[in-house]
């Protein structure tokens, strides 16, 4: 090859290295692909706002419940197909730092998180909102049967509550784990009487279990036509059944079971999955998701809380009792513990 060739050779690589390079920066530059669980939920005046202001587009790629989307992100690691995974919570942080799955960012607004919910210290998840997963009671059913809503976990494996209780399937359901996490955090582990014998006495007392929560409060809870008065869901249930009820109500026809340590703390969180492409908009979304206008959106969609200390919840939240002392245990010791935990209330409660 002559010199001349070779400098027409080089000159061609460099064009098709330039343009490759800018054709990448342009993606970067324009478009932000957010996984995130199917219950994510934002206006689309927001998301356009983001879009507006930075000049990109957003996607938003739903990837099933939150354990799904954390194993696609697993699967994808290096390579994913989003920028930004949205909706990891304490009850699967310790897997997803464990997989080095994300790169740490600390956003400009770190200091409105209150520190007791701060998910990650290490930044490699940036917390977004949190929520109470505890039991829900059918007022009206209670009344009309005589009954008091319970005071003490140990109180639902008694005769009065036999066939009233439907949980959800901690293998494959986020409530259904948390209040598993609950109940191993009020019983114990290898005590005399710890949270296996609890749910042995659970199953014998007629407990059923759902794989997910729209089956079990739509279906079998007794406010829609179930037969079974109390139900694990949300600590803002009673919040959203007002928010939704055709006729206006002054209270909610739902009450929750606040018995300390009978609920659990669920923290969201999102994060920048390594080798993302749009890294600089990643950032710039997880600032903008702490901002008041995007915390403040939010809890009417997903009824969930803002961490933002300074965003405020809609009016009809004061029916979202929250629980004073709920149960924590932290994401090392779930990541361990976890299976184990799941394959063990498994051989007790359905095999």
């Amino acid at each position: 090859m002559n010199q001349q060739n070779a400098l027409a050779v080089t000159a061609t690589l460099l064009i098709i290295l330039w343009t490759s390079l800018g054709c990448s920066r342009q993606a970067e530059d324009t478009e932000l692909v957010i996984m995130t669980h199917d219950s994510f939920d934002i206006s689309q005046e927001i998301i356009a706002e983001f879009e507006s202001t930075n000049d990109a587009k957003v996607v938003i790629q739903k990837a099933g419940d939150a354990g799904q989307a954390l194993i696609r992100a697993i699967l994808e690691k290096g390579n994913p197909s989003a920028d930004l995974l949205y909706g990891v919570d304490n009850t699967y942080l310790g897997r997803a730092l464990a997989e080095n799955i994300f790169d740490p960012y600390k956003p400009q607004l770190l200091s409105k998180i209150p520190e007791s919910l701060i998910l990650d210290p290490t930044n490699h998840v940036t917390s977004i909102d949190y929520s109470y997963v505890t039991l829900n009671y059918d007022k009206e059913f209670l009344l009309k049967n005589g009954l008091l809503p319970p005071t003490t976990l140990e109180e639902l494996t008694e005769d009065v509550w036999k066939g009233s209780v439907v949980v959800e399937n901690p293998a494959v359901s986020s409530p259904g784990l948390a209040f598993l996490l609950a109940t191993i955090a009020y019983f114990g582990e290898d005590d005399d009487y710890d949270y296996l014998d609890f749910w042995r006495e659970m199953r014998s007392n007629n407990v059923l279990v759902k794989d997910g929560w729209s089956d079990a409060y739509y279906t079998d809870f007794s406010l829609y036509g179930g037969d079974r008065p109390l139900v694990v869901s949300y600590a803002t249930s009673p919040a959203a059944e007002v928010f939704f009820s055709e006729v206006k109500l002054i209270e909610p026809p739902t009450g929750n079971v606040l018995i300390d340590k009978g609920s659990f703390l669920q923290i969201e969180g999102i994060g920048i999955l390594k080798g993302a492409n749009s890294t600089t908009l990643a950032k710039k979304f997880i600032d903008f998701a702490l901002g008041v206008r995007f915390q403040e959106d939010f809890p009417a969609k997903m009824f969930v809380y803002p961490v933002n200390k300074d965003a405020k919840v809609p009016d009809f939240f004061k029916f979202a009792e929250v629980p004073t002392q709920p149960a924590y245990i932290t994401p090392e010791r779930i990541n361990t513990h976890r299976d184990k935990w799941i394959e063990s209330w498994t051989n007790t409660v359905i095999r």
